[in-house]
C-alpha cells in the first residue's frame, strides 16, 4: 500500500512536470530562472472523440526573459500568451510549416512576438510549407475582413534613426517595456532572416488608437533578410518601417484596415516586387510615407528605393502620400483603382519639406503606370499638397525626376499584367532583380503569391 501510493505521487509530480517544460534539444535551454522569472511553456492537447491526439500545443507566457536560444517545430502549434519577446542575445528559429497563434486580447492583453535588438529570428518557411502567424480564433475559415484579432510581429534592431535622440520605443507596445527600443549605430546590423510567412488577422488596440502593424520593423540593419511575406487582415498598417535600412522582397499585402506600405524615421532600405490589394470596403492609402518626426528635416533622409509595385485601390483614398520630408523613389510600377494619385507636401517657406526632395532628385517617381486613378487626369496624377490644402500639378509626364509615367490601361488579372508593360529594367544595384515589366507580377506566369498565401486561397484578387 506504501508503495502504491508513492507510485501515484510520482506520477502526479510527473504529470505536473509536463505541463511546465520548453521543447528544447540539450543544446537549446531557454534562459531564465524559477516559475515566477523563466517563460512558461503549457503542453496540452486536442483529441478527436476516440480520445486520438489531433493537435499538441504549447502556449508561451513571457515572464521577463524571453523565449530563449529555441526552434518552434512544426509539429505543435504554438500559442502566444501576452507579449512574447526573443530578448537579446537569443535566436528563435521557427522550422517549415510551424503555425503560431496569438491569444486575443487588448491593451495589457495583447499578444505579440517581439524580437528585441540584439536578438535574431530564423523563420525560413517555403511556398509549399508556409509559416503562419494568426489569432487564436482561427481555424482556417476566418474571412479577410476579420481583423484585429491578436497584434502581429515586430522586430526591432540597431540601425540608425533621423529622430531624437536616435532611440526610440516601438509604437504598439507599452512605453514601459524596455525590450521595445530599437535603434542604435550599426546600418549593417542582422536580426536574421524571415522568408514565406503569412501574418493574419492581427492589429490589436493597446490603448488610444495605438494599433499593432501586421510586420512592425524597428530599426532594422540590411544585414536582415526579408522576402515573400504576406500581411491579410491586419486591423492597422500592413507593413511599417520605422528608420534602418533593412531590404525587402516578394510582399503581398492584402484587405488591411489602414495604410499599406508605410515608413517614418528615415528609413533607407530597397523593395522590389511589392503588392497592394485593398478590401473593396476599407482601407487608406497605398503608401504613406514620412521623413521624420522630431525634428522632421533631421538626417539621413528617408531615400527608400521601391521597383515593380502593383498597388490596386479600392476607389478611393490616395495611392501615396510624401510628407514630412520624405524622399523615395518609385520605378516600373502599377497604381490601379485610386481616387488621387500622388501627393508630394509643399510646406509655405524656405524650410525642408517633400517638394524640396523632389526638386534636389531625392524623391522620383518614373516609369510608372497609372489607370482609374483622379478619373484619369494625366495632370491630376501628381501633385503637391500646401499646407492649406491648394493643390498644383506636376508634369506627369516629362518632369525632370516624374517622367516616363503612362495613364493606361494594364490589364490586370488577378494583379497580373495582360496587355504590354514593358520596364526600364535596373541597373547600378546588386539587390534589385534586372526585370523588363513593370508591375509586381510577370505577365505571362503565375504571381508568386499563388499556392502559399491566404490572398490567393481565399481568391481575394481580382
Amino acid at each position: 500500500m506504501i508503495k502504491s501510493k508513492l507510485s501515484l505521487s510520482v506520477l502526479l509530480m510527473m504529470l505536473m512536470g509536463s505541463l511546465m517544460f520548453s521543447s528544447c534539444s540539450d543544446d537549446e535551454e531557454p534562459t531564465g530562472g524559477g516559475d515566477d522569472t523563466s517563460t512558461l511553456f503549457e503542453e496540452s492537447t486536442v483529441k478527436d472523440g476516440d480520445g486520438i491526439v489531433i493537435e499538441n500545443i504549447t502556449t508561451i507566457t513571457d515572464r521577463g526573459e524571453g523565449v530563449g536560444t529555441m526552434t518552434f517545430t512544426k509539429d505543435k502549434t504554438w500559442v502566444l500568451n501576452g507579449l512574447v519577446f526573443v530578448n537579446s542575445g537569443q535566436t528563435l528559429t521557427i522550422e517549415p510549416g510551424t503555425l503560431i497563434k496569438g491569444k486575443s486580447g487588448q491593451g495589457d492583453n495583447a499578444s505579440a512576438l517581439i524580437v528585441a535588438r540584439g536578438a535574431k529570428i530564423m523563420a525560413e518557411g517555403t511556398a509549399a510549407e508556409p509559416i503562419v502567424m494568426t489569432s487564436e480564433t482561427d481555424g482556417g475559415q476566418l474571412p479577410a475582413t476579420a481583423r484585429g484579432l491578436w497584434g502581429g510581429l515586430i522586430v526591432l534592431g540597431n540601425a540608425g534613426l533621423n529622430s531624437s535622440p536616435g532611440e526610440s520605443a516601438i509604437e504598439g507596445i507599452p512605453t514601459s517595456e524596455v525590450r521595445g527600443l530599437y535603434g542604435g549605430s550599426d546600418d549593417a546590423d542582422n536580426s536574421g532572416k524571415l522568408a514565406y510567412i503569412s501574418i493574419r488577422h492581427g492589429g490589436t488596440d493597446i490603448g488610444a488608437g495605438n494599433e499593432i502593424n501586421g510586420l512592425t520593423m524597428g530599426g532594422v540593419g540590411s544585414g536582415t533578410s526579408v522576402s515573400h511575406i504576406e500581411i491579410i487582415a491586419n486591423n492597422d498598417d500592413g507593413v511599417e518601417f520605422f528608420g534602418g535600412t533593412v531590404n525587402v522582397s516578394n510582399i503581398c499585402i492584402s484587405y488591411c484596415g489602414d495604410d499599406n506600405v508605410d515608413y517614418d524615421e528615415g528609413w533607407r532600405g530597397k523593395a522590389q516586387f511589392v503588392f497592394v490589394n485593398q478590401d473593396p470596403a476599407a482601407g487608406d492609402r497605398g503608401g504613406e510615407h514620412d521623413g521624420g518626426t522630431d525634428p522632421e528635416d533631421a538626417m539621413p533622409y528617408a531615400t527608400p528605393m521601391f521597383y515593380n509595385c502593383t498597388y490596386i485601390g479600392n476607389g478611393g483614398k490616395r495611392a501615396v502620400t510624401f510628407r514630412d520630408n520624405a524622399g523615395g523613389e518609385y520605378h516600373n510600377s502599377i497604381f490601379v483603382n485610386w481616387d488621387k494619385g500622388v501627393d508630394v507636401e509643399d510646406l509655405p517657406g524656405d524650410g525642408e519639406d517633400s517638394k524640396k526632395r523632389l526638386d534636389a532628385g531625392q524623391l522620383k517617381w518614373m516609369n510608372n503606370i497609372h489607370w482609374d486613378v483622379a478619373g484619369n487626369d494625366a495632370t491630376k496624377q501628381i501633385v503637391t499638397a500646401s499646407e492649406d490644402a491648394s493643390l498644383s500639378d506636376i508634369d506627369l509626364l516629362g518632369g525632370a525626376n516624374t517622367g516616363g509615367n503612362k495613364v493606361e490601361d494594364p490589364g490586370l488579372v488577378a494583379g497580373v499584367p495582360s496587355n504590354d508593360v514593358s520596364g526600364t529594367g535596373v541597373s547600378g544595384d546588386a539587390f534589385f532583380k534586372t526585370v523588363t515589366y513593370k508591375g509586381a507580377f510577370e505577365p505571362g506566369k503565375d504571381a508568386w503569391i499563388k499556392g502559399w498565401t491566404k490572398t490567393d486561397a481565399d481568391g481575394l484578387v481580382k
